[in-house]
């Protein structure tokens, strides 16, 4: 039986070397992508016992991706899972953020999602099956004083996902987000004690979620069982919004 060929862009550390991690224990073939060839060397390393790779990309460069998908499809096959994880954030206060700070943010979170779908779905819906998973944010529900432009990039993935839902449903290819809330990742783990504190103060389960906790929520959207699922936000933040 073939496996699943899974990819997953920033999977470098966090979030996205957990998903990757859960795919390769269920036997998918997973291609991990990073920034940086330090990124992509970490990946092959933590892949290297099921077979899985890493590669470096740069999700803001259409060129970048059309030779990285060129690569997958004549050595593996076509892309079956994406997982549109890659992010970054530029946060301040609207009155002083800079163009450039919008500009870089909304690229990397919200333009890479349109280019990497675009070109995932052409496999996708000649094999009549197919899976993207797209990370959103709490902040994209709720949002956040100094975050308008990751807010409003993350809220626009999650309109884009249900547009495609409905655009290409008919070929059985869903399409999905997981929406974290506070998860321990490097980024937490700089925050003041006191900051952290008064954040945890707003979650009724009263502790940071793991990145294990979002690649299960992306290995169910991924699965068989979850066919019948398409359009959708799950919501993985121990209640800190409801």
């Amino acid at each position: 039986m073939s496996r699943t060929i899974t990819l997953v862009t920033g999977a470098s550390r966090g979030i996205g070397k957990a998903i990757a991690k859960r795919f390769a224990k269920q036997g998918h073939f997973v291609i991990g992508t990073a920034t940086t060839d330090k990124g992509a060397e970490a990946i092959d390393e933590y892949l290297h016992d099921s077979g899985g790779i890493g590669r470096v990309l740069d999700v803001r460069d259409q060129e970048q991706i059309d030779k990285l998908f060129e690569e997958i499809e004549s050595v593996y096959g076509a892309v079956q899972v994406l997982v549109n994880n890659a992010g970054m954030t530029q946060d301040g206060l609207l009155m002083r953020m800079k163009d450039e700070d919008w500009d870089s943010v909304l690229d990397t979170n919200l333009s890479s999602i349109y280019r990497m779908s675009k070109r995932a779905v052409r496999g996708m819906m000649k094999a009549r099956r197919g899976r993207i998973i797209n990370i959103t944010s709490v902040v994209a529900q709720m949002g956040n004083a100094g975050q308008s432009n990751y807010a409003a990039s993350k809220a626009g993935v999650e309109g884009f996902s249900r547009t495609l839902a409905r655009e290409i449903g008919s070929r059985q290819v869903t399409i999905n987000c997981v929406a974290p809330g506070l998860i321990e990742t490097d980024m937490t783990d700089e925050l003041d004690e006191r900051l952290l504190n008064s954040m945890l103060d707003a979650v009724p389960i009263g502790r940071l979620g793991q990145p294990e906790d979002i690649a299960a929520a992306v290995s169910f959207l991924a699965s068989d069982e979850a066919s019948y699922i398409t359009g959708a936000v799950i919501a993985v933040n121990g209640g800190m919004y409801m």
